[in-house]
């Protein structure tokens, strides 16, 4: 055996030797997971399984901890999995979202819950908050806005109807792909994706397809499924839809914008304890005088507490009425913040929390 095979048998001895440590580690943890069930359902109440706050906690101390050579973000999504994993073992947790399988959407709930959690994809936006308000499914994953195309206007407008809380939000970095059985691009006839996705990826189309079709469809794993079944089309969509229908890739990562990004909502039926790093959202309205809107968001600078968005939105129930989604950093239960959304509300026609929730970590 040569000096080089010696020592990569030694490498690999080690690397074996410490795989058992993690497993051993890894199966230690479930254990005392389980433990945790076990506890909760004794104490009697409706025990809650799942800790938005808590998973941000440790999410944070393994970035903070770690000294590579992996990158903090991968070893933070190697620890999402184990804590997926052990959480199924305490309750499986399910997971409603805009299907059907292989979106955005999809992608987002593996990120944020792992890979362990039940998705439940559904077919429209309503039904999916309705899911999780009737019980049927304890979280909903949800777009709320895109760096390029600006905020979802369904979502706000569900948000001003619903009981259900803001518990938690993802960053999905969105890459966009050309796919087709068809080998060139000469032979694409006409291309399937979503109405956003088509404007994601314009001038890529413009410059490389000028004369063909688009057309938008519900999702963009339905563009991937139609793009499977016709011959001559395409589907812009993400790798998960190519994946799951089985289509070649033409060109990768054709957005516009480099850094195109979706933030999710995690939408929940219960309130969330501070984490350290928390945001709140709210549903504002102003009384219609001068200066309305002026004096409503004094609290906020009075107290100090910085307010990260600000969007209007028809309110339905008068011709050029408005209601206001704000986001703000901090935990409603912050006694500054706290504060200021008292002085807030008294100003406010119309005052909603849709929930503080903790900062998106991965």
């Amino acid at each position: 055996m040569s000096q080089t095979e010696e020592q990569l048998k030694a490498i690999r001895e080690r690397i074996d030797a410490l795989d058992e440590q993690l497993q051993t580690l890894i199966n230690e943890r479930a254990s005392l997971a389980q433990e945790v069930a076990e506890v909760k359902l004794a104490a009697g109440e409706e025990a809650v399984f799942y800790r938005p706050e808590r998973e941000a906690q440790v999410l944070r101390r393994v970035r903070e901890r770690n000294q590579g050579p992996l990158p903090a973000e991968e070893m933070a999504r190697l620890f999402r999995e184990v804590m997926s994993a052990c959480l199924a073992l305490e309750r499986p947790t399910t997971v409603a979202f805009l299907g059907p399988e292989g979106t955005f959407s999809h992608e987002a709930v593996l990120k944020h819950f792992g890979h362990s959690v039940r998705p439940q994809p559904l077919a429209a936006f309503d039904e999916v908050f309705r899911e999780v308000e009737a019980g049927s499914a304890d979280y909903a994953v949800v777009p709320v806005e895109n760096s390029t195309e600006g905020m979802v206007s369904y979502t706000l407008d569900l948000l001003l109807k619903t009981p259900l809380k803001i518990c938690g939000e993802v960053e999905l970095r969105i890459h966009d792909h050309l796919m087709s059985r068809e080998n060139e691009l000469t032979a694409i006839k006409k291309v399937y994706s979503h109405a956003q996705s088509l404007a994601q990826c314009r001038e890529w189309l413009d410059a490389h397809l000028p004369t063909v079709e688009r057309i938008a469809v519900s999702s963009n794993a339905e563009a991937a499924r139609l793009a499977a079944e016709e011959p001559g089309a395409a589907a812009v969509a993400g790798k998960s839809a190519a994946e799951r229908y089985g289509l070649p890739l033409l060109a990768s990562n054709i957005e516009d914008e480099p850094n195109n990004t979706t933030r999710f909502l995690i939408l929940g039926r219960e309130p969330v304890p501070s984490s350290g790093e928390d945001k709140t959202a709210l549903l504002l309205s102003t009384r219609n005088k001068p200066g309305a809107l002026f004096q409503l968001l004094k609290p906020l600078a009075r107290h100090g507490i910085s307010m990260t968005r600000i969007e209007s939105r028809p309110s339905r129930q008068g011709t050029w009425d408005y209601v206001f989604f704000v986001e703000i950093l901090g935990h409603c239960q912050e006694s500054h913040v706290a504060t200021a959304l008292a002085e807030l509300e008294k100003e406010a026609a119309l005052f909603k929390i849709l929930g503080s929730f903790p900062k998106a970590v991965l």
